[in-house]
This record gives C-alpha cells, structure tokens and sequence, in this order.
C-alpha cells in the first residue's frame, strides 16, 4: 500500500473524547500509504483520546476548525469514541465542515460512533452503512440502511462498527481514497 495515497491531504476531525485507536492505527495506515494527515479539531492545541473508559493520550491540533477549509483535502476520517462525534454534531462549524465534503462528494471514512455527525451532515439518507450497535435506531431514523457488517462502503463512504474492525477499515478507507471519482462524483461531475 505503500504511496498509493502519494499527494493526498486528508482531514481527521476529533475533538476530545475520540476513541484513541480509531484515530492512531487509521492514521498511520494513511501515512504509511503516502497520504499527509492533518488533525483539524474546534479545540486549539491538542485533543485527548480515550483508551474505550480510561483516559489516552494528547494530540497536537494541526489545524483550528476555524481556519479549515475541505477544499484543501482530499478526504475525511472520522473517529468514533462516545464524546467526541456527539461533541461534533453539536458544533455548527464542524458539520458544516463535514457537509462540505459530503456536498463536493469527497470520500469519508468514519468508524464506531463517527456517523452521528454524517447524520447531522445529512449524508445518511439512502446509503447502506454500518456503525457502534447503538447508532442503528439513529442512522436508520435518518433514512440509512444500518448493516451489521465489518466494514461497509457506499459509494466513496466507508463506515465499521468498532476497533476490532480497524484492519478491514483501513483497507478500504486506503482503497476508497486512492480510487478517484466514485460513483457519486461521476454522477455529480455529469449535472
């Protein structure tokens, strides 16, 4: 896999609270495939994960929410984790910021409980995913087809339930985001 992901730039919105593994093992699997990853986050200067109940590790902010602009990535990961994307949906900049990529129909790769915010984006509806068991009423309410599957990709969206899944996650986030123009931005291209 390695440079498959050469000249990319991809987002990884977090703020505190995200699930540590969903955040470092995706990450390095983008590095090590050639991607640049950044952390844009709303909070400044660094974020703190969770080992699932027990306090992780801090992270430096690459980039201030404020200052983000999806036009200058290529696509966007989403950790999971409990706080962090029920933090996320709350904050009209960072849905805002997700559905700027949703709308210019760039890939998104979200695990655990990172569909919460696709919700509030208004990326759910019609599109067949998987997420955390507790999101099935959630993503279903918002006119998702809920699977409970490994790992699942719609059409440059790319969602798994949990850490354990990480290894079939990465696989096709790398594969989505190295793929070109899905479906989605074909049809879009073509309006």
């Amino acid at each position: 896999m390695a440079e498959r992901l050469s000249g990319k730039r991809i987002a990884i919105l977090v703020t505190d609270g995200f699930e540590q593994a969903e955040l470092v093992e995706p990450r390095k699997a983008l590095d090590e495939a050639g991607a640049t990853t950044q952390i844009v986050s709303p909070k400044s200067g660094e974020v703190e994960g969770w080992k699932h109940y027990d306090a992780g590790d801090e992270f430096k902010v690459d980039v201030p929410l404020a200052g983000a602009r999806a036009e200058e990535f290529d696509a966007l990961l989403l950790p999971g984790g409990v706080a962090n994307p029920d933090q996320l949906r709350m904050d009209e900049k960072a849905v805002a910021f997700v559905k700027s990529f949703v709308d210019a129909n760039k890939p998104i790769a979200a695990i655990c409980h990172g569909p919460w915010t696709l919700i509030e984006a208004g990326a759910v509806r019609g599109r067949k995913l998987t997420s955390w068991p507790s999101l099935k009423t959630d993503l279903t309410n918002a006119g998702a087809q809920w699977v409970d599957e490994e790992c699942v990709v719609d059409d440059g969206l790319v969602t798994s339930r949990k850490p354990q899944d990480i290894p079939a996650f990465n696989e096709k986030m790398i594969e989505e985001f190295a793929g070109g123009r899905h479906a989605r931005q074909q049809k879009a291209a073509a309006k």
